[in-house]
């Protein structure tokens, strides 16, 4: 029988919601569409969107050793950005972190996030090797 872990996300949004930043269950891992924020939830990289990227995937990458996954387990990323001319900075981060990875991905152009000064938000879904 699988065990439900999940890690809290760090927002005001997230009770009122009613979401984890990340679930894990077996072997999979799913982490929400996350952002360019700090612990106390304040917007890192304003007018930066490969300085957000940078660092919606660093919080990724905290949720994913959080539940004992890695950016080598990841298999699906989302990325949502309220400007698509902009592909190539997200872009860029994207491949700092999956170059070698390289999963299935998808980036599409939204017309906002939940904060004005949010330029983009990335999900993953990940895929342990093997079972802790």
């Amino acid at each position: 029988m699988s065990t439900r872990r999940h890690v809290e996300a760090a927002n005001a949004w997230a009770p009122i919601v009613g979401y984890s930043r990340a679930v894990r269950t077996g072997r999979s891992v799913h982490v929400a569409g996350t952002t360019a924020t700090d612990a106390e939830g304040k917007v890192i990289g304003r007018g930066d969107v490969h300085a957000q990227a940078m660092q919606a995937l660093r919080n990724i990458e905290r949720a994913l050793l959080e539940v004992g996954a890695s950016m080598r387990d990841v298999v699906r990323t989302r990325t949502f950005v309220t400007d698509i001319t902009k592909w190539e900075e997200v872009g860029r981060a994207h491949g700092e972190f999956f170059r070698d990875v390289r999963p299935a991905a998808t980036m599409v152009e939204v017309s906002r996030l939940i904060d004005p000064d949010m330029l983009v938000e990335i999900e993953v879904d990940a895929v342990i090797d093997e079972e802790e």
